[in-house]
C-alpha cells in the first residue's frame, strides 16, 4: 500500500500548546485588532472606535493576550498626559498575510456556507416533523 501521509505531517501535529496558541491568536477580538493594527500604531480608543462592538474588558484583556504572545507591542508615549499606542509586532506581523488570506476566504465562501446553512437547517426542521 502507498504512503499517502505528508512528510511533515508530525510537524503539523494540533497539541495543547498550539490549540492554546490558535486559540488566543484567532479570537474573534483578536483577528479584529490585528487586522487594524497591520494598518498602523493605534492608541486604545482609537481601538474601540474602530471595533465599536468589543468591550473596555474584552479589548484590553484581547490586547495582553497578544502582548504576552510576542504578536504586539505596547509603547508609551511621554506626554502629558502619558499614553499608551499599540503596533504590531515583528511576530505578529507574520500573521499579516495569513489573516488578510483568512478574510478573504471568509467573503468569497460565504455564500457557499449560507448555502450550507440553509440546506442544514431545512433538513434539520425536516426531521423535526
Amino acid at each position: 500500500m502507498k504512503e499517502t501521509s505528508h512528510p511533515d505531517a508530525a510537524l503539523l501535529q494540533v497539541d495543547a500548546p498550539h490549540r492554546e496558541l490558535l486559540d488566543q491568536v484567532l479570537d474573534k477580538w483578536s483577528l479584529q485588532v490585528l487586522d487594524v493594527l497591520c494598518g498602523h500604531p493605534r492608541r486604545f480608543n482609537e481601538l474601540r472606535r474602530e471595533i465599536p462592538v468589543v468591550g473596555q474588558k474584552s479589548l484590553t484583556a484581547t490586547l495582553r493576550r497578544l502582548e504576552r504572545n510576542g504578536m504586539i507591542e505596547r509603547h508609551v508615549i511621554s506626554t502629558r498626559p502619558l499614553a499608551v499606542e499599540y503596533r504590531v509586532a515583528p511576530l505578529g506581523d507574520t500573521l499579516n498575510e495569513l489573516i488578510d488570506a483568512l478574510l478573504r476566504w471568509t467573503t468569497a465562501n460565504m455564500p457557499e456556507v449560507a448555502r450550507a446553512r440553509a440546506r442544514f437547517d431545512d433538513d434539520d426542521e425536516n426531521e423535526d416533523e
